[in-house]
């Protein structure tokens, strides 16, 4: 299947006219200050370009948008509809709309973001398939990434202090006299496997080595997980504590163990990380690290206001992690 076209940007216009974009901008808003000639020159490149402005760009002197684009890569998992839920209602308050696609994979994480961008004043989302950041891709409109960084201008973060969670739960655990662990981490990229690092890391710190035959991976998935603990546990049958990349993975996780006829605590115990309402119905309810994905939502939306007043051109804001002790552990 060919390749998706690349859609143009203000950045393509400026180049083709040699021009800054800040130019390109006053010629296709009819600003009274520029060349007339300049301004032919670069009308001209927009057309043969086929360069269509982002609403952003439309809106002239609008000093707040009137849309947040949010991009969510799994509506099926429970975190990020609460997410969703803490962006809307603060975005609501602003009498901002918001728009909602799901990323479905790496394939089309990049384009969906170009395209995406033109129809919407800004971005807010998790983009963990990109190997290029948002800057790189020539998005000319405000970006706000969810639970990553990315130091170009008119990017701000809402990121989540993994280390400083995991490392509350790896304590926890010892506390409780584990030192035969393991670990269901994500298959795929996820958090750039932050939370993998943090457990092997504090482990190491304690003096205890994970061996790489204590971590399994998993799909974001209850089923896969189930899967993945059962492949762990036949490598290390004495494992007495599994920590789950998240909530969703920890339900897999308990699945198993039971499964296998091992009671929870009392044989392994289960730790979690999200704060998913669904580890509290499940039994044992689970002990996890409670990330407030309202508020999340809610700060992303501080941080595109903030943006879009052209306060600090990057900056980001960290959520800490709290440690929730049900009866898993």
């Amino acid at each position: 299947m060919a390749a998706p076209v690349r859609r143009p940007t203000i950045k393509d216009v400026a180049r083709a006219a040699q021009v800054s974009y800040q130019t390109v901008s006053r010629a296709i808003n009819d600003k009274p200050d520029i060349d007339p000639e300049t301004k032919r020159r670069v009308l001209a490149a927009a057309e043969r370009l086929g360069y269509r402005p982002s609403r952003h760009a439309r809106a002239l002197v609008k000093p707040r948008p009137s849309t947040i684009g949010l991009v969510i890569p799994d509506l099926t998992n429970p975190f990020f509809p609460e997410v969703m839920a803490g962006l809307i209602d603060s975005a609501a308050t602003r009498g901002w709309q918001v728009n909602v696609v799901s990323s479905a994979g790496p394939a089309d994480e990049a384009d969906l973001l170009r395209s995406f961008a033109a129809e919407v004043d800004a971005l807010v989302g998790y983009f963990n398939h990109l190997d290029r950041t948002p800057a790189e891709l020539d998005v000319d409109i405000p970006v706000v990434l969810l639970d990553a960084e990315d130091e170009a201008p008119r990017r701000g973060a809402v990121t989540v202090d993994v280390d400083a969670g995991v490392r509350a739960g790896v304590r926890h655990l010892l506390d409780r006299g584990h030192r035969t662990l393991g670990m269901i981490d994500c298959a795929t990229s996820c958090d750039r496997h932050q939370r993998r690092r943090s457990f092997v890391q504090a482990l190491g710190e304690s003096g205890i080595e994970l061996p790489a035959d204590a971590i399994e991976q998993a799909e974001q998935s209850i089923p896969d997980a189930e899967r993945a603990t059962h492949r762990l546990l036949d490598r290390r049958p004495g494992s007495t504590a599994i920590f789950a990349f998240n909530d969703l993975t920890a339900v897999g996780v308990v699945r198993a163990l039971h499964a296998r006829g091992l009671r929870v605590p009392q044989d392994c115990a289960v730790l979690g990380f999200d704060g998913l309402a669904l580890g509290e119905l499940i039994t044992p309810p689970l002990t996890t690290l409670h990330i407030d994905k309202r508020r999340l939502g809610s700060l992303a939306v501080d941080e595109v206001e903030r943006l879009l007043a052209r306060q600090e051109e990057t900056a980001s804001v960290e959520l800490v992690p709290e440690l929730v002790i049900r009866e898993s552990t």
